[in-house]
């Protein structure tokens, strides 16, 4: 068997061409399985008419935000990372455009270059606890975006019935199989106007309104 930290090198030598297979994965998932996607109707007003937002969810959950927001020319937020090139390769891909940079690598520069997107009018997508955690922690950087630029936040989150989490990660990483139902929920927008704590917590409770969302949409229980 091929060691874990090799098998990784490899993966980074060749970001395109993992990337490539990522992609062609998330599609034959899609292909395969029931997936269906709620908008609350504010951030349904936005989304359609491509009016500068953030997309917020938490790291685990990317794989099929990604997907359910594909091909609208939205930008995210890339760590500097050999894994962040793997992962803006697979975004190109699907359609995104990518800014460079992260809360612990080059955190300043992205955070200028996320201002001009939401300035031009861009929608941009987040990973408040990325990329390296700690677990379900929204980093200052995310609400000072959201606070300066006055523009929404839309909360995100999914939930199936086919998924490998992987216990070992910092962020207990969801991907999800083949042949399974899938919940994706774009849930009620949020405007900032306080700082510090409180605005991150309110953008943690509405991240996790968004999932729980998604899993009692999954389970058929009432509202």
């Amino acid at each position: 068997m091929v060691p874990a930290q090799k098998k990784a090198g490899i993966a980074l030598r060749f970001p395109g061409f993992i990337a490539f297979i990522g992609v062609l994965y998330l599609r034959f998932v899609a292909l395969t399985s029931r997936i269906r996607v709620h908008f609350h109707p504010t951030a349904l007003a936005i989304a359609d008419g491509r009016r500068p937002c953030v997309f917020a969810f938490w790291h685990r959950y990317q794989l099929m935000m990604g997907y359910a927001y594909r091909n609208r020319g939205g930008y995210v937020l890339v760590s500097r990372s050999g894994d962040g090139e793997l992962i803006a390769q697979a975004l190109h891909r699907l359609g995104y455009r990518t800014v460079r940079g992260s809360s612990s690598r080059g955190g300043a520069k992205a955070l200028l270059g996320l201002l001009d997107v939401l300035e031009a009018g861009g929608q941009l997508g987040v990973t408040p606890d990325g990329p390296r955690g700690p677990y379900r922690s929204v980093q200052p950087g995310v609400a000072a975006l959201a606070r300066k630029s006055g523009v929404p936040v839309i909360p995100g989150g999914w939930a199936g019935t086919r998924v490998k989490i992987l216990r070992s990660s910092w962020d207990r990483f969801m991907i999800p199989l083949p042949f399974g139902k899938y919940e994706i929920v774009f849930g009620e927008p949020l405007t900032l106007s306080a700082e510090g704590p409180e605005a991150e917590e309110s953008i943690r409770a509405a991240l996790d309104a968004a999932a729980a969302e998604a899993e009692r949409l999954l389970k058929g229980t009432p509202a």
